[in-house]
């Protein structure tokens, strides 16, 4: 096969619509050049016309010698306060002409039209979804969204039913679990972009030049990745080179520098690098018998991912798209116990590695989140580091991003959607540093329910299911108390009393949201509760809709077996449930619709939620990536029922407290 062109493209990846309300409007995108762009702006009032941009609007950063990343951030002009919907275009000067981005590259369009998006701060249907791996053999479910998308645009020709937003609620790329194909599409899309060696001051290579270079990094990055010595000498008689700080099973192409890591997620969200890649088949590479029928399985199942790239691109240019990170979008276990924090952050070599990935996550996902959340003196550090990328200034960059506390953020919208950090601010087991942490600390949840005091309704994004499946939940917890919280990534909300108490509290507090939607990922299947407090009057209602995984399944016998023994030792009538710490919470699963046991759906898919103008979901559903539509009924017994599509938005009712009651929050232990 002859060698790929090396003319790359204008667009790189992109554009993504990033964050969207009625008062603002964000852009994203990567280009091989630096651009100056003109945005145009329309709706049913004003007329597509270009829209003033402030110098401090558009932001490119130069990361290498072919690749330049934008983000446009406007403030709406005035004449959009009262508008219903939004249609725009990016023009592109390019020898003295301003070229239209979608007459550029047309295949962006549905139906030739230019996007149209949503401006309602009334949220009526939220898509949402996590785990999107690359070389899973299951079908990538953001394919059948642009199908979904296409569809409903060819049905109405004005404003069709869209949803309002897209959610990915974690683990977007698989930092720590590569397969073999990709690693090298990879160093050759560096080796393309012109991006900067990387020196690694205490690593077991001098640069990633050299790391890039080594005969085995392919299946061979295990090798390379740190060692912590064990806690005493006894131990160390039984492992001499240490222990691993990284503990994914799947780490074999586990990436390393910036750049891989920030190339990854171009090759994950567009074709365009993919047209000047070449891989090599397996009997091209030295590889052993069992090596090269992986690397042949991966390819294929990779390039089936690759074939559905446009239709992603086109997709994520027309919906506006939140992001959140979980653990797999830096390196599995990340913050899981204060143990692995000690030996991560300790480490000069694994602190560079987390920081590179958190760098990446920075520049391709939380900085459209919420742009207005960096200040003057990190976008100093910023520029330091793009124009002249050495070890220091990688170091203070990496440095800020550790410390900052605000990944999370909020949309203002009804219902109110909050977003939260469950990585970053952990609520550590002092007292037992090998045990799970609380997902967020006690400052950090009391910061939540200041957020969600005297809200009617809210939607919260935990990309951890907060109620989760109670047998799974136990088997985490029993094999953590032995110490073996990292192998089985006892990562759930109940696994630490003090986060899990604090969390319930506020829930029960009287001026708490009435209506809570709960929208999480992480666990490979898809399920939904129905949740009220017992022996409470005017019980909050909640949902617990977890949908995972985009691009991934759980394993099918496994999880089988598990669900079964589930029902059967945790029924509604079980005395087990008086044991766990959620016993004060009446649960009751959905199944799907025509299924007599399928309370978990082993289906790659994207979660699809209605809500109704109260803030409820009156329709809950699973969008396989085979693009059939599985819905979640509501069990007979449920505590909330079915809803309508139709419920009015009625006034916020203030629940009294039992007498002889006052709140306070659980305090930390």
């Amino acid at each position: 096969m002859p060698p790929p062109p090396t003319e790359l493209p204008l667009i790189l990846a992109g554009p993504l619509l990033r964050r969207v309300t009625a008062t603002e409007f964000t852009l994203w995108w990567v280009a091989s050049e630096a651009l100056t762009v003109q945005l145009h702006l329309g709706s049913e009032s004003c007329a597509l016309a270009e829209v003033p941009l402030a110098p401090e609007a558009l932001k490119s950063l130069p990361l290498g010698q072919k690749v330049f990343v934008h983000c446009l951030a406007v403030p709406l002009p005035t004449a959009f306060l009262d508008a219903t919907w939004l249609e725009y275009d990016l023009l592109v000067q390019q020898s003295e002409q301003w070229i239209s981005l979608f007459e550029m590259l047309p295949q962006l369009c549905y139906n030739g039209a230019k996007p149209r998006i949503s401006l309602s701060i009334n949220l009526s249907e939220i898509w949402h979804g996590s785990c999107r791996k690359p070389h899973h053999p299951s079908p990538d479910a953001l394919v059948a969204a642009d199908a979904e998308m296409a569809q409903r645009k060819a049905t109405e020709a004005d404003m069709p039913n869209l949803p309002n937003l897209l959610m990915l609620t974690g683990d977007q790329i698989y930092n720590d679990d590569l397969c073999g194909p990709m690693l090298l599409a990879i160093h050759q899309a560096i080796a393309l972009l012109g991006l900067p060696n990387e020196v690694f001051p205490e690593g077991p290579v001098a640069d990633s030049q050299a790391l890039y270079q080594v005969p085995d990094s392919l299946y061979g990055r295990r090798a390379y990745l740190p060692q912590v010595l064990a806690e005493n000498r006894f131990s160390r008689l039984f492992s001499p080179p240490g222990r691993p700080v990284f503990t994914s099973n799947y780490c074999d192409n586990h990436l390393i520098s910036f750049a891989e890591s920030f190339v990854l997620y171009l090759l994950c969200w567009s074709p365009l690098l993919w047209e000047h890649i070449h891989l090599p088949e397996a009997a091209e590479l030295q590889l052993s018998a069992d090596k090269h029928k992986l690397y042949t399985a991966e390819k294929v199942a990779l390039d089936g991912f690759v074939s559905g790239l446009p239709q992603v691109q086109r997709l994520l240019a027309h919906l506006p798209t939140y992001m959140i990170f979980d653990d797999h979008d830096i390196t599995d276990d990340w913050n899981l116990t204060a143990a692995w924090e000690e030996a991560a952050y300790g480490n000069a070599f694994s602190r560079r590695i987390i920081g590179n990935a958190l760098m990446a996550y920075w520049i391709c996902q939380g900085w459209g989140n919420d742009p207005k959340r960096f200040d003057p003196a990190f976008w100093q550090t910023v520029m330091a580091y793009c124009h002249s990328p050495g070890a220091r200034q990688q170091d203070a960059l990496i440095e800020d991003l550790l410390n900052f506390e605000h990944w999370h953020y909020s949309l203002p919208t009804f219902p109110k959607l909050l977003v939260l950090d469950t990585r970053t601010r952990r609520w550590h087991a002092e007292d037992h540093p090998q045990k799970p942490s609380g997902l967020m600390d006690w400052e950090s949840l009391i910061e939540l329910q200041q957020s969600l005091l005297h809200s009617d309704a809210v939607v919260l994004v935990s990309p951890a299911p907060i109620f989760g499946v109670k047998l799974i939940e136990i088997i985490q917890e029993s094999l953590a108390m032995i110490g073996k919280a990292l192998a089985v990534d006892a990562e759930n909300w109940m696994a630490h009393s003090g986060a899990a108490k604090t969390l319930l509290s506020i829930f029960k507090h009287g001026n708490s949201p009435r209506k809570v939607v709960i929208l999480s990922g992480d666990v490979h299947y898809s399920f939904v509760y129905d949740l009220v407090i017992r022996f409470r009057r005017n019980s909050p209602r909640i949902w617990q809709i977890t949908a995972s995984g985009l691009k991934n399944e759980f394993p099918a016998p496994v999880l089988k077996r598990l669900a079964a023994l589930n029902r059967l030792l945790y029924h509604r009538n079980s005395p087990l449930n008086w044991f766990t710490t959620r016993k004060r919470m009446k649960i009751e699963s959905r199944r799907v619709e025509g299924k007599r046991s399928w309370q978990l759906l082993n289906h790659s898919g994207l979660g699809v939620v209605r809500l109704n103008p109260a803030g409820e979901p009156w329709q809950i559903s699973v969008l396989t990536g085979s693009g059939k539509t599985l819905n979640f009924e509501p069990d007979p017994d449920s505590p909330i029922g079915t809803l309508s599509a139709e419920a009015p938005q009625a006034p916020r009712e203030k629940t009294p407290l039992r007498p002889g009651y006052s709140y306070k929050p659980h305090e930390p232990v």
